[in-house]
């Protein structure tokens, strides 16, 4: 599904889940929609189901927004006292679409507490009390944690997500990632179908291959992080400065805003310090994940200047986290947005784009925590793996079949808004906002601009990659010519014959540089008409293991470009 039609959705009134991969623009479409609701002059509540997803779209946890607190049960009593709260009572009657991002990390009782709070409050037997809720995320993230001994459920678990009924938005553009190598792994782990070429294809990841990018480490463990960080900052000379954070308003959310922000409570720094941009700024040229390097300190006012991977030199100001309600900033802290980079959690790394990273999965110990790490990264030329132990790229197998059924009802969902003509849909939109006491703004609401900000720049192109090899270049003169990687090479081979841009008489440089490659061709070419070519793995066994991938897949091109 586009981002255009999940809006046209989300903008009906209905429940909602809006889901998909990793840098399928669920935060860019939801952002859009909130602009939409605020133009219009209708209460949305922005809520997330952890502190460091609140932090990054400027909400507030659904636990905080509903008074459920740390409470994992909700007897008669705490349904009382919660209800008689004023603060929280004032803000559910007046919500008229609630937003919770990161439902994957929700426990399916905690929805079923949110739902009985919503009911009693607003005196409704409608799901949620008539809210429109909107759930954000994707079940192939980190799952919920529980306490010690306690059954988790997922949010699709619930009884309360049954009532709801939410339409699944599932988008299937991709704007983060641009490997196709890696786009088909973590493909393959969502199916929960990776194979020893998954493997073997990680396990070859030894180097960064862009220059001037030192990598952040992304481990499953904070002790790993921990050390990394205060070993290499010790290393460096000179005396650290300290940046300390401040806080303003109400001081039990201050606590929470200080222990899920990105950025430390105290940060120390030096000249040469490794850091990461712990926010969105896209006027100044940075956003939440950038990589850079501290290159000196203000000599007015001390702040810290950076120089980014693509050598833009930004000087960092303190900025803010806060919490807000009905537009009132209720709590509030600031900080200078960077944190030590050398290495960083998987957890905290959700949501995160990297420019590079050398990934520890030796001690994965949870569904998800594999791929979280693995889709930080835009290309295999940005990973290095550290190690990996053998059920690394696991993934729930329930998740996987779940996620199946959320394929075939967002194909249903489409297909009948397709019918319905803009027309109706429009009209549907009209009413929606009329319903809520809005006025209906037509047009397109954009979110606030992303102005400034220059992505590292996409290193593969098919058609350079193609030019290079008309040059009469092998694979490694490619990758070296190119400065990218030689699977990244591979990859847009492979897409070029598959597109057939390239032709036979093309590849005649890779060719020339195989031994016996008539006799190599002959008999790979012959398991190939029993095997078929979909997958590696088949040739490489038939094969009996005496070629290496590579050479399989210059044999799988070339009978590919022979036979149509």
């Amino acid at each position: 599904m586009t981002q255009d039609r999940a809006l046209d959705i989300l903008k009906t009134g209905g429940n909602v889940f809006l889901t998909g991969e990793p840098g399928a623009g669920k935060t860019y479409v939801i952002n859009k929609y909130i602009a939409y609701l605020e133009a219009c002059k209708v209460k949305v509540a922005v809520t997330a189901s952890t502190g460091i997803a609140a932090t990054h779209i400027g909400g507030m946890t659904i636990h905080a927004w509903s008074g459920i607190g740390a409470r994992d049960e909700l007897s008669q009593y705490d349904l009382e006292a919660i209800t008689t709260k004023e603060k929280i009572v004032r803000r559910v009657k007046k919500a008229q679409v609630l937003v919770i991002d990161e439902v994957s990390m929700l426990d399916g009782k905690i929805i079923d507490m949110l739902n009985v709070i919503c009911r009693t409050i607003r005196q409704s037997n409608e799901a949620f009390g008539g809210i429109q809720v909107v759930f954000v995320g994707d079940f192939f993230q980190l799952p919920p944690v529980t306490r010690h001994g306690d059954m988790m459920r997922y949010a699709f678990e619930s009884r309360a997500w049954d009532e709801a009924r939410p339409m699944i938005c599932y988008l299937t553009e991709q704007h983060r990632q641009e490997d196709e190598m890696l786009l088909g792994l973590l493909g393959s782990i969502r199916k929960n179908d990776t194979e020893e070429e998954h493997f073997t294809l990680l396990q070859e990841q030894k180097d960064i291959g862009y220059e001037g990018i030192e990598p952040t480490k992304l481990y499953t463990h904070n002790a790993d992080v921990d050390a990394v960080n205060n070993a290499r900052l010790a290393e460096l000379p000179g005396k650290a400065r300290v940046f300390q954070m401040v806080g303003k308003g109400n001081k039990l959310m201050q606590q929470g805003l200080v222990k899920n922000c990105l950025s430390p409570e105290r940060l120390e720094l030096k000249e040469e310090a490794m850091v990461m941009c712990t926010k969105n700024n896209f006027e100044a040229g940075y956003v939440n994940g950038t990589l850079a390097r501290v290159i000196e300190f203000d000599s007015v006012d001390g702040s810290p200047v950076i120089e980014t991977t693509e050598g833009k030199k930004i000087k960092m100001e303190e900025s803010s986290w806060s919490v807000a309600e009905d537009n009132k900033v209720l709590a509030e802290v600031a900080q200078i947005p960077l944190r030590l980079a050398w290495a960083i959690t998987v957890h905290k790394s959700q949501g995160m784009s990297l420019d590079a990273a050398e990934i520890d999965l030796s001690k994965a110990f949870v569904f998800g925590q594999g791929y979280v790490a693995l889709s930080r990264v835009r290309t295999l030329t940005g990973l290095k793996m550290l190690g990996m132990s053998p059920t690394a790229l696991r993934v729930d197998p329930k998740i996987v079949q779940y996620d199946a059924r959320f394929h075939e009802e967002a194909e249903d969902a489409e297909q009948a808004f397709e019918e319905l003509g803009e027309e109706e849909t429009e009209l549907m939109h009209k009413q929606f906002i009329q319903a809520c006491g809005g006025t209906y703004v037509s047009g397109d609401i954009e979110a606030p601009k992303k102005k400034g900000y220059e992505r590292v720049q996409k290193e593969s192109t098919y058609a350079l990659t193609k030019e290079s090899l008309l040059k009469g270049n092998t694979v490694p003169e490619i990758a070296k010519e190119r400065s990218i990687g030689e699977t990244t090479v591979w990859t847009h081979l492979e897409k070029l014959v598959a597109q057939e841009d390239v032709t036979e008489a093309q590849f005649a440089p890779l060719i020339e540089g195989e031994e016996n490659w008539e006799e190599v061709y002959g008999y790979l070419q012959g398991i190939m008409d029993e095997e078929g070519t979909e997958k590696l793995k088949p040739i490489f066994v038939a094969a009996e293991e005496q070629y290496d991938y590579n050479t399989i897949r210059l044999a799988r091109m070339v009978y590919s470009l022979q036979n149509g």
